[in-house]
């Protein structure tokens, strides 16, 4: 089964071909960075029209460096929710649309189990290692989300915790903009926190002083702009304060999501833990996992580096385990911007 997938629920248009037997064809991804860093963040009406100007000539790219041709595809996915309204009405428009017109199933994939799904996309994860399978605990991290939950097979997912405020991923931004480091604000923090000396800032570890597995982000964002307002303001610090601030933020914010999946992993006794979303790339989170799960004997699953942010490989991924498992949607397009991953039927593939 081949199976074109649309990802648009943000500031990235995703289009990829996935071929159940051959995996991946072709991919293709256009990210909208550079026209939302204008404005420390996205615009919403500006990432719809911009997903409206890429889908079709991204689709028609993938297509064509597949050598498929319309014909040849057997079903059409496209990320229904969560997101931006506008944004998600783009691709769930352009996908239900060409799934009628080439006569094919079409079905609505939550982005969320896109990123959960992601590491399956690859043979191996990592050289050496099996992909994951049912069940295992997932924590996906994103700009968007942080959430903490126990996959117990497809569609089948029991949230343990998530984040009452500000997201991680947001967080990072969030503080990159104070000090005026740009957007997107993930990768920008950890180039400048590896040139940051430890032991100068200690910033809290929110919420690891009583049980559960929520999170929060918000009081230690704060924290950040107080220490930045203690130096001076923004415009006071010099290289070496804002590299500083960086890695204290970092690492509190890494030790934080490691303390949570660390409990998570006791509270479930579970042997897998998967990590997705954007902020899964970060180097130091990755170490920091594998060292206190290694402990455990838990082993951990990332999706490769291009499948860690917004992607239409896991889009179309997704949506073929559903399709296979007989789901498909109505002519009607609907979209989701809210869109709880508990609410998910569970499916056998």
């Amino acid at each position: 089964m081949r199976v074109l997938g649309i990802e648009s629920s943000c500031d990235e248009t995703g289009v990829a071909l996935y071929d159940t037997e051959r995996g991946l064809l072709g991919q293709a991804l256009f990210s909208q960075i550079d026209m939302h860093a204008a404005y420390g963040g996205v615009v919403p009406e500006l990432a719809s029209r911009d997903h409206v100007r890429r889908v079709l000539p991204l689709i028609r790219q993938v297509l064509s460096e597949a050598g498929c041709g319309p014909e040849q595809v057997d079903g059409v996915a496209f990320t229904a929710g969560p997101g931006l309204a506008g944004a998600l009405l783009v691709g769930a428009g352009v996908g239900r649309s060409l799934a009628y017109g080439w006569g094919v199933p079409a079905v609505p994939v939550h982005h969320m189990e896109g990123h959960l799904l992601a590491p399956l996309l690859e043979e191996a994860p990592r050289p050496g290692e099996e992909r994951p399978d049912f069940p295992f605990v997932a924590l996906l991290v994103s700009g968007g989300h942080s959430l903490l939950l126990e996959a117990r097979a497809l569609g089948d997912y029991r949230p343990l915790g998530e984040s009452v405020d500000d997201a991680a991923g947001e967080a990072f931004d969030k503080v990159a903009k104070m000090m005026g480091l740009g957007y997107p604000g993930g990768p920008r923090i950890a180039a400048l926190a590896e040139k940051g000396e430890a032991g100068r800032f200690r910033f809290p570890r929110p919420m690891t002083d009583r049980p559960g597995l929520d999170m929060s982000f918000s009081g230690l964002k704060t924290f950040t702009l107080n220490t930045i307002n203690d130096l001076g303001g923004a415009d006071a610090l010099s290289d070496q304060d804002r590299a500083d601030i960086a890695l204290a933020f970092q690492d509190a914010a890494v030790d934080t999501l490691v303390i949570k999946c660390r409990r998570a992993m006791e509270q479930t006794g579970g042997e897998r833990l998967v990590v997705a979303g954007g902020v899964s790339a970060n180097r130091s989170l990755r170490e920091k996992l594998d060292a206190a799960m290694a402990k455990r004997g838990v082993r951990v699953f990332y999706p490769g580096l291009a499948y860690c942010t917004d992607n239409g490989a896991m889009i179309a991924y997704a949506g073929a385990l559903r399709l296979a498992a007989g789901e498909h949607s109505g002519l009607p397009i609907a979209v989701r911007p809210r869109w709880p991953l508990a609410e998910l039927a569970p499916l056998s593939a």
